[in-house]
């Protein structure tokens, strides 16, 4: 019984040490991608638009409302990478992947 006593932590450094620990915390920075999706794109196309998941290699995928905007987003893409890829820290998104929402 010669256990060390510690002190306590915050959550949020004891979440962000295990995160690093477990190299997990560039996906959960990666991620973040999918929450800055309305910033970035702005409100009209937002509103058409929901953001979904974002692979390891940095596809993004967005579910779209209709074939039109699909294929209207998918001419404005290099646009949307650029602005997505503005937020710093995290790897950028490589591509978007638009699929017909359901």
């Amino acid at each position: 019984m010669n256990e060390k006593k510690r002190r306590p932590v915050p959550l949020r450094d004891a979440l962000g040490g295990f995160l690093q620990r477990s190299g997990l915390a560039r996906r959960v920075e990666q991620a973040s991608a999918v929450d800055d999706w309305e910033r970035a794109v702005g409100p009209q196309i937002a509103g058409v638009t929901k953001a979904l998941s974002i692979t390891q290699d940095g596809t993004l995928f967005v579910a779209v409302s209709t074939h039109s905007w699909m294929t209207e987003l998918s001419l404005l893409e290099p646009q949307l990478l650029a602005a997505l890829n503005r937020a710093e820290g995290r790897d950028k998104v490589r591509k978007i992947r638009f699929q017909l929402r359901r």
